[in-house]
């Protein structure tokens, strides 16, 4: 009796699957990675095959921002992110309505033999798997620690570590959803993954990553203040730094990050203010200004003095006295300094003509008519074409015919041979190109003539 219901069952089972499936998945939300696809069915529908079986021929429809995975027993056997529709004919359950109706049918006696084996249930795990790859975004994140970032500018100088708190949001994207299946959410037991179960993990090594990444952003001189700015340039910086973890370890990049609150402690932000202050003080014509303000401040006070005018005027000659530097004396280095860059760009001016009028004429040639320094094919006085150059043409622009350049002593380049007979010694016109046989003894000129 167990055979026969073991039969029956089987037959019915199989029977049921061989309606086609369509799956569809709604949009999924930022906080959902992933979810299982399940067949659409309703209260009047008579497709009610076995759970997790995919009749051969079943339609899976994608929409945007999702990829399909479709895993049997356990292996994933296909994947896609174009968004459309799907149809699935590598099952191996097979059905009445696709393919050859006399070979399914022969398919479906042995599936029946398959399954009286197993008491009627299959023997087969067929999933739909949805991936959410759209951005995930307001990701909070936040430093429980003061992270060191250092502040640079090499125009002034400038070089100081700082204790930097930040907080903000990121986004995350699958890039690769078989890893991600593979690696982290898997045959998850509920209907949907939800993104707490991997963002948790995500952001303490977001946070970790601040720090080294932030160094490589020092280093080009931007200030705590301008992050938001380069953003593009920290998402790049966090993930090459977290490729490992993140892309190849989990399918996962980081899609954006904006910061809200960044502070520096008191400090920090006193002492920059103070180096920056002082720095602007090495220009002469700064500190000379600055001199001028505080001795104006310094006679108003005097006048002001509660012990006569003369008392005070008498404190400020002392204070100037023991400074060592007056006005004047700054005015003149100031004067000088610009002098000097005024002299320097007069100079890098004057030799950039020169430096073109030279290519000019170390280019130039001259022509029968008197023409000198023509650049181009013809002669721009009397339209003669510029005549054969004979020899090698050095970088410098002149014409030799020997092995080193008449004009700056460059070795001549490799790659063109010079001539001459090695019975009498006689040279051709054109070393380059010499007869085939030499004019005053008649030896052949081959590979034994050749000088370079």
């Amino acid at each position: 009796m167990g055979l026969l219901k073991a039969a029956a069952s089987a037959i019915g089972s199989v029977t049921a699957d061989q309606y086609l499936e369509y799956f569809y998945c709604d949009a999924m939300k930022d906080d959902v990675l992933a979810v299982k696809g399940k067949p659409k069915k309703t209260a009047k529908g008579s497709n009610n095959g076995t759970e997790n079986i995919i009749s051969n021929g079943s339609t899976i429809v994608v929409n945007q921002g999702q990829a399909m995975i479709i895993v049997d027993q356990g292996k994933v056997v296909e994947m896609t992110a174009e968004p459309g529709t799907f149809k699935y004919d590598q099952s191996s359950e097979p059905s009445f309505f696709t393919g050859n109706l006399g070979q399914n049918f022969v398919n479906y006696i042995k599936t029946i033999g398959r399954r009286i084996a197993y008491g009627g249930e299959t023997a087969k795990d067929q999933r739909v798997y949805y991936i959410n790859i759209a951005p995930v975004r307001a990701l909070p994140f936040g430093t429980s620690e003061p992270i060191p970032f250092r502040v640079v500018d090499r125009n002034i100088g400038l070089d100081v570590d700082v204790s930097l708190r930040c907080s903000g949001e990121y986004e995350i994207r699958i890039e690769n959803p078989i890893i991600f299946f593979e690696q982290i959410c898997r045959n998850f037991p509920e209907q949907s993954y939800p993104a707490t179960e991997l963002t948790k993990t995500l952001k303490v090594e977001l946070v970790d990553a601040l720090a080294p990444c932030f160094s490589e952003i020092s280093d080009k001189e931007i200030r705590p203040n301008q992050l938001n700015s380069h953003r593009e340039l920290i998402k790049n910086e966090i993930n090459a730094y977290l490729k490992a973890l993140w892309a190849e370890a989990r399918g996962v990049v980081m899609n954006n990050i904006m910061f809200r609150t960044m502070s520096i402690p008191q400090e920090d932000q006193d002492m920059i203010k103070e180096l920056q202050k002082t720095a602007v003080m090495r220009n002469p014509g700064m500190a000379a200004a600055t001199l001028v303000n505080a001795q104006a401040q310094a006679m108003q006070k005097a006048a002001d003095n509660k012990n006569g005018a003369m008392m005070g005027f008498m404190g400020m000659n002392m204070a100037n006295q023991a400074g060592g530097m007056n006005t004047n004396t700054l005015f003149q280095m100031d004067q000088q300094q610009q002098a000097q860059q005024q002299a320097q760009m007069q100079q890098q001016q004057q030799a950039q003509p020169q430096a073109v009028a030279g290519a000019a004429v170390a280019g130039g040639w001259d022509c029968s008519c008197g023409q000198k320094n023509n650049t181009g094919k013809f002669c721009v006085n009397c339209g003669a074409k510029k005549p054969e150059e004979e020899g090698w043409t050095c970088s410098c622009g002149t014409v030799n015919k020997g092995n080193f350049c008449q004009n700056c002593g460059s070795k001549r380049p490799a790659g063109a041979p010079l001539y001459k007979c090695d019975k009498c010694g006689w040279e051709p016109e054109d070393p380059k190109n010499p007869p085939k046989f030499c004019p005053v003894c008649g030896d052949k000129f081959d590979e034994n003539d050749i000088v370079q």
